[in-house]
């Protein structure tokens, strides 16, 4: 006869798997109904979600190609948008540790041939954070305002990022972040070039009149470090429980990365501010901890959500070769998505 104790463990263990699968199968039944959704818009796209490097939910829906009806698959590769912002920052902060690139720095220091007066005050840490009065999408004689007061999103400072890492390293952006890439055993992953550019899914640009398919990616390569990397939902997950989990960076990086000095407002996390740190959102205005960040191009014809919680080490990831003009409605899946896992036992 066994003894009662290993009886009863034993007992308790079965039911918290039970439990488990249900709850799973619970999660599921709510996001694949949710994805049946057509008002106020339809989903297409991939979605992964997992605890602790395990899969709980992992699916494609919807087309790679709307005319012929090619349905995506899971592995289908699709552009990071403003995702890979997190990516060139993690680059940077390697360069950190190896004492090529210091965050306090003014960017004259690496970039001789900067010609504004401002690339003296505006440093590293600036570009990381959005704090560095530089416009959106150009380089121009004046700043916004003073470096470290405000939040700007800057596209082109993730740009100069770039440059700064090629100077400090003597090595192009695309051989980094593939170096990288290959490193983590991220396949499917790929800085976008002659010889994989055609790798990525077809995306469409929805508006009121039309829905029409992008011929070419709109943005210029030198943008490419704050916009436009080659990725699965696969990969990103396996990238989210890299970085948030030690794998990549030291300890002392990544609390850099994730700590903030300035805040902004984004729709998919609330009407509240909520911090930015080094190409990440980080929401701890709430109950659950949250880091995270969006992408979004109507013109490149992508929507990409990447959130991770890392108490409860979920990683939620959603990534659409669609994005519609009309802002209000272009993050609606990503923003109840959202809702169902905070909502869910995943986090609580």
């Amino acid at each position: 006869m066994k003894p009662l104790f290993l009886i009863f463990t034993a007992s308790i263990v079965l039911s918290c798997n039970s439990t488990k699968v249900v709850e799973d199968k619970q999660l599921s039944q709510k996001l694949d109904s949710l994805i049946q959704v057509k008002n106020p818009r339809e989903f297409n796209g991939t979605i992964a979600i997992s605890k602790d490097g395990n899969n709980i939910y992992k699916k494609a829906f919807g087309f790679s190609n709307f005319d012929n009806k090619t349905k995506l698959k899971i592995d289908d590769k699709f552009s990071t948008m403003s995702i890979a912002k997190q990516i060139t920052a993690t680059l940077v902060m390697l360069e950190v540790e190896k004492g090529t690139i210091n965050l306090n720095q003014p960017i004259k220091t690496y970039l001789k041939d900067m010609k504004y007066d401002w690339a003296n005050k505006v440093t590293v840490h600036h570009l990381l954070n959005n704090s560095s009065g530089i416009d959106a999408w150009e380089l121009k004689e004046n700043l916004l305002f003073e470096p470290g007061t405000q939040f700007k999103y800057s596209n082109i400072g993730y740009a100069t990022l770039g440059r700064i890492l090629e100077n400090a390293t003597g090595k192009r952006y695309g051989e980094l972040v593939t170096a990288l890439f290959a490193k983590y055993g991220m396949k499917n992953s790929f800085y976008p070039d002659q010889q994989n550019q055609n790798k990525i899914v077809n995306s469409y640009a929805i508006s009121k009149d039309e829905t029409k398919l992008v011929e070419k990616f709109p943005f210029s390569q030198d943008l490419f470090p704050g916009s436009h990397l080659l990725t699965t939902t696969e990969d990103l997950t396996q990238w989210n429980y890299l970085l948030h989990n030690g794998k990549i960076l030291k300890n002392e990086s990544y609390q850099k990365m994730i700590s903030y000095s300035i805040t902004n407002q984004h729709s998919l996390f609330g009407e509240s501010e909520i911090g930015y740190g080094y190409g990440l959102r980080i929401n701890d205005k709430s109950e659950i901890f949250e880091i995270g960040h969006t992408g979004f191009s109507p013109l490149a014809g992508f929507t990409a959500v990447n959130l991770y919680y890392p108490k409860e080490k979920v990683s939620v990831v959603v990534l659409e070769n669609q994005a519609t003009d009309n802002f209000d409605i272009a993050y609606y899946f990503e923003q109840e998505i959202r809702k169902v896992i905070m909502q869910s036992n995943l986090v609580k």
